[in-house]
């Protein structure tokens, strides 16, 4: 498939503004980008093109909230979520286009409900919850993106909030992101063109990452997740429909 400055452009435009989004909410440019890019990179070509893309977006928003990450409970996360991030992607390189496009069809369908479940219950995580929900987290991060959303919720319920629920999480994307790299790149899943447009995707979130801490008490929230969840189930739609036509 080629790559030329429409696709550029388009990818670049919807990168920035995803960050911006996700910057405020720390989610939302893992579940919208796959959307964007899959007719340009190809099925196959989404997770390890938004691994080489979000590794930068992270590393914008860990650079934006440095100062209130919380390094704790990031390696708490990390510990046992990293090794499962590895078995992860390396499950994802065996899959076919089609496969690929049904899990992440059903993902997406599934995140939206889950969420809004998540945000209902009221509890406070402890180290070893949020070291289990690490793992799991880890899991589905290798394999395919907007699992994110599973991680923030732990974190909040383990009392994590605001710049530092941004921050922390972003931490453990950005590491999570690059062992992802290493395997797809391993395993021949990134040309030259995938990688090139994840760079793209990438430099175009850092200065989003920045706005949105400047416009983060500006926002309505509730305006965003009302469109994040729509764009979300959109997606996961289409992302269906490839895998049954």
């Amino acid at each position: 498939m080629g790559f030329d400055l429409w696709d550029a452009g388009l990818v670049a435009g919807v990168a920035f503004l995803a960050s911006v989004v996700g910057g405020i909410s720390g989610y939302g440019a893992g579940l919208v980008m796959p959307v964007v890019i899959a007719p340009i990179v190809g099925v196959a070509g989404v997770i390890p093109v938004m691994a080489v893309g979000m590794s930068l977006a992270n590393l914008s928003r860990v650079l934006a909230y440095l100062r209130e990450v919380r390094w704790r409970s990031a390696g708490l996360v990390m510990l046992p979520g990293l090794p499962a991030s590895f078995l992860g992607a390396y499950c994802y390189t065996l899959l076919s286009g089609r496969a690929i496009s049904l899990l992440l069809g059903s993902f997406l369908l599934i995140i939206v409900p889950l969420r809004r479940w998540l945000a209902r219950r009221e509890y406070v995580l402890g180290n070893g919850g949020l070291a289990v929900v690490g793992g799991l987290h880890g899991l589905l991060a290798g394999a395919m993106s907007g699992s994110g959303l599973l991680l923030l919720s732990a974190l909040m319920a383990a009392g994590v909030t605001g710049g530092g629920l941004i921050g922390t999480d972003a931490t453990v994307s950005f590491i999570t992101n690059l062992i992802k790299i290493g395997m797809f790149g391993g395993n021949g899943l990134l040309d030259l063109q995938r990688i090139a447009c994840g760079l793209l995707m990438g430099v175009a979130t850092f200065p989003g990452a920045f706005c949105a801490r400047a416009i983060v008490r500006r926002m309505s929230i509730k305006v965003h997740t009302a469109l994040m969840d729509a764009l979300v189930l959109y997606g996961g739609a289409t992302f269906l429909w490839q895998a049954i036509k």
